[in-house]
């Protein structure tokens, strides 16, 4: 015995879905954000950290601050560009926020950190970042002086 069913259960707009991207291509999805390739350099004690931020207007569009202990490099992009093609406008519009983080030493504070921007590129600098990381040797004692320093008593007067 087989069963026939009359109804089943669609997605009302598939249909439809599947006529605009047949005629038009697939829908573009909103894009999330972006991720800027940065990179940490040392240059001497400081710490030059370099965001790549082409086509922004950092006035308005770039924010850096110091929050908690982490250099944090926040913002936004915003590109709209139009062209006529065979006497249409075609329209692209892209944008995005974005925010690279980036852990501090214990050390450094606000003050120790400067930016600038040109072509394109962020620089950050943090002053002395890299001040006292140098290695550092340490005395090493026998076994005897150690023992003896942490097992004995220290020695009481007699009268």
């Amino acid at each position: 015995m087989s069963t026939v069913s009359l109804w089943t259960r669609r997605d009302p707009f598939a249909e439809f879905d599947a006529l605009v991207r047949s005629a038009f291509g697939p829908v573009a999805t909103r894009p999330t954000g972006f991720t800027p390739a940065a990179e940490v350099a040392r240059d001497g004690d400081d710490a030059v950290v370099r965001v790549e931020l082409p086509g922004l207007d950092v006035d308005k569009d770039v924010t850096v601050e110091v929050d908690r202990g982490r250099l944090v490099v926040r913002g936004e992009r915003r590109d709209e560009r139009a062209e006529e093609r065979d006497g249409r406008t075609v329209r692209e519009v892209r944008y995005g926020s974005f925010r690279r983080s980036f852990t501090l030493p214990a050390h450094v504070t606000a003050d120790a950190v400067s930016a600038s921007y040109d072509a394109g590129v962020l620089n950050v600098r943090v002053a002395g970042a890299y001040a006292g990381t140098g290695a550092r040797r340490i005395a090493v004692t026998s076994g005897d002086a150690e023992t003896r320093a942490v097992g004995s008593a220290p020695e009481q007067p007699t009268a």
